[in-house]
């Protein structure tokens, strides 16, 4: 009688056989390159084209494992670089710029996920807001991280800071809902739509970088070690993040519909807004040489920007050299 083949005996066989060339000519699969992958933010479309990347195995093809590391508002993404927690990350330019300038943190720009940054004033129509005058004598929410662009916001603009009212933010469109307050500063991809669901009023919104403040966001970040010793390998994650995104807004409904009970479970959010989040963020993403493209009068429109943060921002942030490569 033939003995049962047990995992052990065939491992035995395996190691014999390949000892004496039984697989000659058989290349084995190469290793996996494993990349923790950093969010900003909870799960929500802004980052639709690294799940599409996971799930549709765009990363395995390029030789790739991504583990997705969701956000949110307590996360510092550019901690998690340096603690070795995450190989690449989402950031913002103002707090990487930061922590390079006055911390000399060894990391680097290698893209940007949004052309335009999508935060900006949102309020109810009906208070007339719709340039930076308009906040005049108007009571604004503002989160602590959005504090200090607000500040060179205004004086961008000449306007005092007691020339309006500054109330914290919590993320929350009720006090602007109830009339609690005139204004919030948040994401337009999602809180006009939230304001008017929940109101059944006309909300209205501009941006900050269509007036002055021209900031990238989402911006890949790494390491300088990780960029001299994965460079190959980053190139491939741009490559297949870029795909992902694409298959995105092949239909910008198709996703949310398909992520909103996996991706996107128990954020609280609805399928409604999370349409119209795809939907509205793609001209903020989009750009002639493609999804991540830095071009120098970018970077040097974000190096004007930052210094009216009052932070010294230099080119050397920034290395465009990967986006040649994808």
């Amino acid at each position: 009688m033939t003995a049962p083949i047990t995992r052990r005996r065939f491992n035995q066989t395996l190691a014999a056989m390949t000892a004496a060339g039984a697989f000659a000519g058989v290349r084995p699969a190469a290793a996996e390159t494993v990349f923790n992958f950093q969010s900003i933010w909870l799960n929500d479309p802004e980052f639709l084209g690294y799940m599409i990347a996971i799930d549709k195995n765009y990363y395995a093809d390029e030789g790739l494992k991504v583990n997705y590391l969701p956000g949110g508002p307590n996360l510092i993404p550019e901690g998690s670089l340096l603690a070795g927690k995450a190989d690449i990350a989402l950031t913002n330019v103002i707090t990487t710029a930061k922590a390079v300038v006055e911390k000399g943190a060894p990391l680097k720009i290698i893209g940007t996920q949004y052309q335009k940054s999508p935060a900006g004033f949102v309020s109810l129509a009906a208070t007339g807001i719709s340039e930076p005058k308009d906040l005049i004598g108007k009571t604004v929410a503002v989160s602590t991280i959005a504090s200090s662009t607000v500040q060179a916001f205004l004086k961008l603009h000449n306007i005092a800071q007691d020339k309006l009212r500054i109330v914290p933010y919590q993320f929350n469109p009720t006090p602007l809902i109830n009339g609690e307050v005139d204004a919030v500063i948040d994401f337009v991809t999602q809180m006009p739509f939230l304001v008017e669901k929940a109101s059944g009023k006309k909300a209205s919104y501009f941006l900050l970088y269509d007036y002055g403040m021209q900031l990238y966001i989402d911006l890949v970040v790494v390491t300088e070690e990780t960029l001299k010793t994965k460079r190959a390998e980053l190139v491939k994650f741009m490559r297949a993040s870029r795909k992902g995104w694409k298959e995105n807004f092949t239909d910008p409904l198709k996703y949310p519909a398909l992520y909103h009970d996996t991706w996107f479970k128990g954020t609280g959010s609805t399928l409604d807004a999370e349409n119209y989040f795809n939907s509205t963020q793609l001209p903020l993403m989009d750009h002639p040489q493609g999804l991540y493209a830095m071009t120098e009068d970018g970077i040097q429109r974000n190096l004007d920007a930052l210094a009216k943060l009052g932070i010294d921002g230099k080119r050397a942030m920034f290395d465009t050299t990967l986006l040649a490569e994808i």
